[in-house]
């Protein structure tokens, strides 16, 4: 027998305990011990969290929806025809014949903008 060990002194207590059977265990079953507890917590989260999602999303749509089914069935019907070339040139010339030159009034100590 050789006066050192190739392995190190384990305390009884160490061993007993939880922690140390299930690290000893983990390195001999990695997939029971790690990866099936693990995509098991995943899928039982996307379970819980698929509602959540739901409920999220609907709340948004309501928010979203504005305007009654009504009021959309009429939108498109009453709608009048717009000929954007024709509304460019009346909104172009609004009041070309009507305008009249006004001076701003400046504040006190304002620059009006004239050299002199």
């Amino acid at each position: 027998m050789s006066v050192f060990r190739s392995k190190r002194f384990v305390p009884t207590a160490e061993t007993r305990s939880f922690g140390s059977r299930y690290r000893a265990q983990l390195s001999k079953h990695p997939f029971l011990l790690f990866g099936l507890p693990f995509i098991t917590v995943m899928i039982a989260a996307s379970f819980v969290l698929t509602p959540a999602t739901a409920i999220r999303y609907e709340k948004y749509d309501r928010k979203v929806r504005q305007v009654t089914k009504e009021e959309e069935l009429g939108l498109r019907r009453n709608a009048r025809k717009v000929n954007m070339k024709d509304e460019y040139y009346r909104l172009a010339a609004k009041d070309l014949d009507n305008w009249e030159q006004k001076r701003v009034k400046r504040l006190p100590g304002e620059h009006d903008g004239i050299i002199e």
